[in-house]
Order: C-alpha cells, then structure tokens, then sequence
C-alpha cells in the first residue's frame, strides 16, 4: 500500500504499517510507538477544519488494521492525503 501525505509517499504491507510510517514522519507527535489508536485520534483533531466532526471519532469497535485503512480513506476522501495504490 502506497499513501502521499504532504508530497511524500510512504508504503507498508498493510494499512497498519503505513499508518505507523506516518506516525514516524510526524514531528510534531511525541508518542511514537504507543496505541495506534492514540495516534489517530490525535492526528484526526488536527484535521478539524478540513474534515466534518462526525468523521473525526473512530470507532471503538473496529481492530487496528480496519480503523488505520479507514483513517487513510478518510485522508483521501477529503483531499488531506491520497491513497496511490499498492505494493508488489
């Protein structure tokens, strides 16, 4: 999987990995390596004025590799970030 956030692209074997691969990248958070679901929540209030509140919760109900692709969906369905396609 091939995701550009910012005009660079990062690759993982999953959504996990590429989400994890931002998360390296972003110097402005200072919990790397903790819940990836803390990350998102934190990265997603950033987006509050380019993404609606109701699609900045993620779900509790929803494992680690659903709730990462559905973030970098939501990335790409308002023009933050693209999804470009996968890896062989």
């Amino acid at each position: 999987m091939i995701f550009r956030l910012n005009e660079k692209e990062v690759s993982g074997t999953s959504a996990v990995n590429v989400v994890r691969a931002l998360e390296r990248e972003d110097k402005e958070y200072r919990h790397r390596g903790g819940p990836i679901r803390q990350y998102l929540i934190w990265s997603l209030n950033r987006l509050g004025g380019s993404v609606p509140a109701r699609d900045l919760d993620p779900s509790e109900r929803l494992e680690d590799e659903a709730l990462a692709l559905d973030y970098l969906l939501l990335l790409d369905e308002y023009g933050v970030g693209k999804m470009i396609g996968t890896t062989d």
